[in-house]
């Protein structure tokens, strides 16, 4: 297969993404796409590595397509943004089989599709291992644009769901097969393989203005706290770990902590916040009524610096580290 066939094969895959504004799509140099003039513009980047991020002995084609989009849709959706397009860069050995790879484009489209954004182009190269590098544009009004900053003492922590499902289904992929098969246990594997960005939770809490911080859980809540703390100038209290009840399930099976896997796992994909105290209770009702979930209290936002739990015993940030650890 030649470059120019695969790249056709792979526009066939995305047959029928919306492209509502997408002026240009693949197939030029460039894309053109006509942006919103009452939005301001959002962009994230994020790689996946072959032997870092993923091994084919975990997933499939199809779930490291969606993974590597769902990665950057999180962090659209921490924005309180929606996505609008996305540019893909793909490189992998001569020797990977095609079909491998356009199953991985029908995984990045079946994403896309729900959550309508364009795949604009990108590019393709040779790499010594499957490497997925993605760019996405999302919009936001300039009113509802959440950053890591603006936390206050006081403030409740929140999440948008339980902690610890994607590492448990690691550990389900990689090591405990005859556990895999069960039943209990197949949302663990879905937390990892397919995990849901919070677009629409994102944009609805985007528009509270008790919402004073966000961002997306991807590197663990012991990491990630830390990083939202550290951009708001602020210091946390945690009071409650909000751990995934099959992640518990399976780890008092297997003698694992379920515990840490939620404050140090990582890629939950969901969103950490700072809520203005007297307004939490309110909007977690309203949450839970729109999304038949639970805004689930973690701690409060404090004055002193430092991430610590209730005991006065550290936190210390173990999730995942780009510089430091090697992952699957």
């Amino acid at each position: 297969m030649t470059e120019d066939d695969l790249i056709a094969q792979i526009r066939d895959r995305i047959r029928g993404v919306p492209a509502e504004r997408l002026l240009l799509g693949i197939g030029d140099d460039a894309a053109v796409w006509q942006p919103s003039r009452n939005n301001r513009s959002v962009v994230t980047t994020d790689a996946l590595i072959e032997g870092v991020h993923f091994t084919r002995a975990a997933m499939t084609a199809h779930d490291v397509g969606h993974r590597a989009l769902a990665a950057n849709l999180s962090d659209i959706a921490a924005m309180g943004a929606r996505p609008v397009l996305a540019t893909i860069a793909l490189g992998f050995p001569s020797q990977t089989d095609p079909g491998w790879l356009l199953a991985m484009y029908d995984g990045i489209a079946a994403l896309a599709k729900p959550s309508r954004c364009a795949i604009a182009g990108g590019d393709l190269t040779r790499a010594p291992a499957i490497t997925l590098a993605i760019t996405v544009v999302g919009e936001v009004r300039s009113s509802n644009l959440k950053t890591r900053a603006g936390a206050r003492p006081g403030d409740v922590i929140a999440v948008s769901g339980p902690l610890g499902g994607s590492r448990a289904g690691l550990l389900l992929a990689l090591e405990r097969p005859e556990l895999a098969a069960d039943p209990a246990f197949a949302e663990l594997l879905a937390a990892y393989r397919t995990p849901k960005p919070r677009l629409a939770e994102g944009r609805w809490l985007a528009a509270s203005r008790h919402v004073r911080a966000m961002m997306d859980l991807s590197d663990g809540l012991s990491t990630d706290l830390g990083r939202l703390c550290a951009a708001s100038q602020v210091g946390a209290r945690v009071e409650t770990v909000p751990v995934h009840p099959a992640a518990r399930r399976l780890a008092a099976t297997t003698g694992d902590d379920a515990e840490r896997w939620a404050l140090d796992g990582g890629e939950d994909y969901e969103l950490l916040l700072a809520v203005e105290r007297r307004a939490f209770a309110h909007l977690a009702r309203r949450f839970h009524g729109r999304f038949g979930r639970e805004l689930l209290a973690v701690g409060r936002i404090s004055a002193q610096s430092g991430v610590r739990r209730v005991d006065g015993v550290p936190i210390v940030p173990a999730g995942w580290d780009h510089l430091r650890d090697a992952d699957t």
